[in-house]
């Protein structure tokens, strides 16, 4: 497998060139680098396979006369890759360039001559200076899934030396003057088709790339590339839609994405840009999925809090309810009558919901009387931080602002009843939504690729992660 891993996220399913990115992916000169690592010992691996045909044939050979000589059972035993460096064709792909490189084979030898006389040994050929080059093109498949194809490749071998174990001095010559010849031509066939062979078995690892990622039993998360990579001579640029989906029912959000830019830096081997976009796709996903949804019950009020969801606490502030149900339990039902939009400015991310919260009356045969119907209308700062390979949050209220919407007990001043609902929204509904947002979604991914030393900073329109990878393959 060639795993130059991150290069992978470079081409993802159809693309849709006039769409704008919810995220956007770029891989540093460092990165590309850590995937040099990864690809180079893959190539060596690679390169042990080498299979040498036997090589047979008959010279003159002074001062002998025609002989006869087969080499057989030849294999590599040491391949060096010292020495390599990877590289970006803008608007292309990339290349890699070996050099230095040192190799090794140890083969059997047989010699017949004057026509009845035979010898036979083994021998051990070094190869030094050898170096590859080799051009990489990067594109989707018909399935929109990436592909990488060698373009070209170039090899070079340097000096030969040979060490014959039996056999007499004269079958030097017939090594030096044919014999390496011969290997050399042959060494130089194979090693190119390895290389492609090398390349083409990444593709079957990019189809580990998390295109389309479950999140939850509601709501998978698309990473598809939305035009084509922007490859210049010191990053790869990628646009990524960064969009939820609830699972089996795919709905465009009535929103696109607005366009941003990721700064200039270099310090870390990956940025991932996540744009508001993203989060309220996320919103407008789980909103259909009725999961913004929420029925509050008694035992859902810490025992610490005095506020209880019963008729005797609600009738000290509306007194009509105590007198109409006295002794009773109730119950809340929030619901989103929009979905929640979230904002991101320097240093601040804020989610704006507006609700319907009915109260009801649990009476003695388990029915529901309703009681009121309030607008709520409040604000929450989120809280984000990545955990292992995700992203992950918290929110705390900033502010809540409630109107009547109904009532079924006679007017009454909903003013009265803002502390109780601060602290069911402090206590209960938050706190729901943090065990939620705790779990994270997943962001863009390869394979067994980690994410460590991340940071994290939030920047108008979009929050950017700077990271840096480690392979736990």
């Amino acid at each position: 497998m060639f795993p130059w891993r991150w290069l992978a996220l470079l081409a993802l399913i159809p693309l849709s060139l006039s769409a704008n990115a919810g995220v956007k992916v770029k891989l540093t000169q460092k990165g590309l680098d850590f995937g040099r690592e990864l690809a180079v010992a893959s190539l060596q691996k690679k390169l042990m396979t080498i299979k040498v045909p036997d090589i047979s044939g008959k010279e003159r050979v002074k001062p002998i006369g025609k002989v006869r000589y087969s080499v057989t059972e030849m294999r590599v035993v040491k391949l060096g890759l010292p020495s390599s460096a990877i590289g970006l064709v803008p608007g292309t792909g990339f290349s890699l360039t070996i050099t230095n490189a040192f190799l090794s084979l140890h083969g059997r030898w047989r010699v017949k001559y004057l026509r009845f006389i035979k010898d036979r040994g083994s021998f051990d050929l070094a190869i030094k200076s050898l170096s590859i080059t080799t051009s990489i093109s990067l594109r989707s498949d018909n399935m929109g899934l990436p592909a990488v194809a060698m373009a070209s490749c170039t090899t070079t071998l340097g000096g030969v030396s040979v060490k014959l174990h039996g056999g007499a001095s004269w079958l030097y010559n017939l090594f030096r003057r044919f014999i390496e010849k011969g290997l050399q031509s042959q060494l130089q066939k194979k090693l190119c088709p390895l290389v492609a062979e090398s390349v083409s078995s990444m593709n079957q690892f990019l189809k580990t790339v998390n295109v389309m990622a479950p999140v939850d039993r509601y709501a998978e998360i698309a990473y598809p590339m939305v035009s084509s990579p922007d490859i210049s001579s010191s990053s790869i640029g990628l646009n990524l839609k960064g969009e939820f989906y609830n699972i089996g029912n795919h709905m465009e959000p009535p929103f696109s994405p607005a366009p941003f830019f990721l700064p200039n830096q270099e310090q870390s081997m990956l940025y991932i840009g996540l744009s508001a976009f993203t989060a309220n796709s996320a919103s407008f996903v789980y909103n259909k999925a009725g999961t913004l949804s929420l029925k509050i019950t008694d035992d859902m009020v810490p025992r610490s809090s005095p506020i209880r969801l019963t008729t005797n606490t609600f009738g000290v502030l509306i007194p009509q309810i105590a007198k109409l149900f006295p002794g009773l339990m109730m119950v809340l039902q929030l619901k989103m009558t929009k979905d929640p939009l979230s904002s991101i400015e320097a240093n601040k991310v804020t989610v704006d919901a507006k609700s319907s919260l009915t109260a009801y009356a649990i009476l003695a045969n388990t029915k529901l009387a309703p009681l009121f119907v309030l607008n709520l209308d409040f604000s929450v700062s989120a809280r984000v931080n990545v955990v292992g390979n995700k992203l992950a949050g918290a929110v705390t209220l900033n502010r809540l602002d409630m109107s009547l919407g109904k009532s079924y007990v006679g007017d009454f001043k909903v003013g009265s009843l803002s502390n109780i609902f601060q602290i069911v929204l402090k206590w209960v509904v938050l706190p729901t939504v943090n065990v939620r947002l705790k779990e994270g979604f997943p962001l863009p991914s390869l394979g067994k690729i980690n994410l460590k030393n991340t940071q994290l900073q939030i920047l108008k329109g979009y929050i950017m992660i700077g990271t840096d990878l480690q392979n736990s393959g």
